[in-house]
């Protein structure tokens, strides 16, 4: 099994960057997709960002395209997301997820991911 572990959370102002970070414990995860999600106040969990176990392939949702960047780095067993130009609607509970092998069919399908951390909180203020 893999344990995922998010940081980097919390308050920014409008415009601004945050960093948040996943790792991985009890094992390496170097043969997961994995991905970002996040579930604002009110609202259903939504596909953020993922990327492929190798990190070959990167998929991002209209919303988030061209201010955030999802990486990773293997040795670290870390996955991370670069929250760039951030915006009051950017507001939610960030979790990252992992399912296994190749997901780029299924990358988008949160049923597909078995693994989940607890979330952090990124709030942005206006």
């Amino acid at each position: 099994q893999v344990q995922l572990v998010e940081s980097g959370g919390g308050l920014v102002q409008a415009g601004g960057s945050r960093r948040l970070s996943c790792a991985a414990s009890g094992r390496t995860f170097s043969s997961y997709c994995m991905a970002w999600f996040r579930q604002a106040p009110g609202k259903e969990r939504d596909f953020v960002a993922g990327i492929s176990h190798n990190g070959a392939f990167t998929y991002y949702s209209d919303s988030v395209k061209g201010r955030f960047t999802i990486s990773r780095d293997n040795a670290k067993n870390t996955v991370y997301l670069q929250m760039n130009s951030l915006k009051t609607e950017d507001t939610a509970v960030y979790t990252c997820a992992a399912q296994p092998l190749v997901c780029s069919a299924t990358i988008f399908d949160i049923s597909k991911y078995n693994y989940w951390g607890q979330g952090t909180q990124v709030t942005v203020s206006s």
